[in-house]
């Protein structure tokens, strides 16, 4: 067995695609429109499915919000150095939520920035301690 992907709903997909892709530097793999259904689906990721986990990005037609509700925490990618990831996400115009530094109570550094629709990204160092 093995992660495929994580599914996300958003309320613009157009504007999630853009915040993944350029803003994270994801690359867009695939997107189909489902007009029977009333739904879109588009795939963003670091590598190929079929041998990375992607995340799944779902459009529900007429539907522009969701609730995230408190059972949702978030994504975590690796970056290299957090500040300067930071500071490019910044510059591309992403909003960072939790600014550049170690975790409380550890020593891994860390950041959190916020996609369109509210969902949080974690990112981390890959020099971990906790």
């Amino acid at each position: 067995m093995r992660l495929l992907h994580t599914m996300l709903r958003v309320g613009d997909m157009d504007k999630s695609i853009a915040f993944y892709t350029e803003v994270l530097g994801m690359t867009l793999l695939r997107r189909k429109d489902y007009p029977d259904g009333q739904f879109t689906l588009a795939f963003v990721g670091y590598g190929n499915e079929a041998d990375n986990s992607v995340i799944e990005l779902t459009y529900n037609w007429g539907v522009d919000s969701y609730e995230l509700g408190t059972g949702y925490g978030h994504i975590a990618l690796e970056v290299e150095d957090v500040y300067k990831a930071c500071e490019d996400i910044r510059a591309r115009g992403g909003r960072i939520t939790r600014e550049p530094g170690p975790m409380k109570h550890g020593s891994s550094i860390l950041a959190f920035v916020e996609d369109p629709d509210g969902y949080k990204i974690e990112l981390l160092s890959p020099h971990r301690g906790d």
